[in-house]
């Protein structure tokens, strides 16, 4: 410590506050990116400063406006995605609720996916129908019956997922995007369940990408944090926003999304072939009626994931459901693993089990979920990194139980 720093000019009570603080800049270069819990920074020379109040770029004065931990991540997310910027958010429903309101006023009209995320529907419903801007919903795989209301309504923003939760529908997004430039709409992605690795999104055209941090980005189960990657023009749009509404992502959190992601094509690879070894037993299971996962043959979008998902990752994700199935049935299940994590989250190392009429499908009604295809006895999987005898054990331990 320099005797700058040590401040011996100060009384003991001041010294206890500023010693050892504001370092001047070294010529050294961590290797990993620092964290930087600073609420705001400060600059010798007040143009600068007055430059960072601005919004200039790499500059910070306030963590609300920005931070160098953030921007990180950020970096990270946007290069995996192949798009020009992202903007991290304290939840992945901040990133679709910023990257929704950036883009609509009061009488613009949006199109989404009937079977997207539960608490996607209830934002769109709850909210903006409130601020007029209402949602039509619609069989996302149907392009015929998408293209005949984009002509229609002129959606200013066209909503889906990438692969869909819980029954892991794959978007032909592609094809959508065709639709998208051809009447104008703005295609908003939930890239969450694919992940960049699967599905890089600046390479087929959509325009903003939106992700669950918290899941496999993260990785750990240690985190709540979401994130839009965009085009530069777009970013700037919605950090506005969220400057003004205060959604931002704190400087440990997006530290922990950073050393997520470093392990991220590990993880996924993993999940993957896991993934597929479970699929392939559970649809021999004599207790199940259906398995949902997009690399089995029989799978409504089979076709679609060979042709826009890596060959052979189909995701991480696998659905059952248990023959005529019940909610006390589906209790019992889970209740009955002793490896498996029953909790409402997903992407995590460790293999996870969830119940969508409990959790991420809980705000809709019971005939909005059978509208979708949600029954009483659907378990969701996520996939985890464990030995895949280990993963099948348990569940057969607990399917023996029901």
């Amino acid at each position: 410590m320099t005797g700058d720093r040590q401040r011996r000019d100060l009384k003991r009570a001041s010294r206890t506050v500023h010693a050892g603080e504001r370092p001047e800049p070294r010529d050294f270069i961590p290797v990993t990116t620092p964290i930087y819990p600073t609420s705001s920074f400060v600059y010798r020379d007040l143009d600068r400063m007055d430059e960072a109040l601005g919004g200039g770029d790499g500059v910070y004065a306030y963590t609300r406006y920005g931070n160098p931990t953030l921007e990180a991540m950020e970096i990270a997310i946007a290069s995996m995605e192949e798009q020009e910027a992202a903007l991290g958010f304290g939840s992945g429903m901040a990133a679709v609720n910023a990257a929704i309101l950036t883009n609509v006023q009061a009488g613009d009209k949006i199109l989404a996916s009937r079977d997207i995320y539960g608490a996607t529907t209830t934002l769109l419903g709850n909210v903006f129908m409130t601020l007029g801007v209402p949602t039509t919903f619609v069989d996302i795989l149907d392009l015929d019956t998408v293209a005949e209301k984009m002509e229609t309504l002129k959606p200013r923003i066209v909503l889906c997922e990438t692969i869909s939760n819980p029954l892991l529908r794959v978007t032909p997004v592609d094809e959508l995007r065709d639709l998208c430039k051809a009447h104008g709409a703005i295609l908003i992605v939930d890239n969450t369940f694919a992940t960049p690795l699967l599905f890089p999104t600046g390479l087929h055209g959509v325009d903003i990408a939106v992700h669950s941090s918290t899941k496999y980005l993260g990785g750990h189960g240690d985190v709540t944090a979401g994130v839009a990657a965009c085009s530069f023009e777009r970013r700037q749009e919605m950090n506005e926003i969220n400057k003004a509404t205060g959604s931002l992502l704190g400087p440990f959190e997006a530290w922990l999304v950073l050393r997520g992601m470093k392990t991220l094509s590990l993880r996924v690879e993993r999940q993957c072939k896991n993934a597929a070894i479970l699929a392939d037993w559970l649809q021999h299971h004599p207790k199940l009626q259906w398995v949902y996962y997009p690399g089995l043959a029989n799978h409504e979008s089979h076709e679609t994931a060979k042709r826009l998902l890596p060959d052979g990752q189909f995701g991480a994700m696998v659905s059952f459901e248990i023959k005529n199935g019940t909610r006390e049935q589906a209790f019992e299940f889970m209740r009955s693993l002793e490896m498996i994590v029953p909790a409402t989250t997903l992407g995590d190392v460790h293999s996870l089990v969830l119940y969508p009429p409990m959790s991420s499908h809980r705000a809709l009604t019971p005939e909005q979920r059978a509208e979708v295809g949600i029954t009483d006895g659907l378990i969701r999987l996520s996939v985890g990194i464990e030995d895949p005898s280990d993963i099948i054990a348990d569940l057969e331990r607990a399917l023996d139980r029901v």
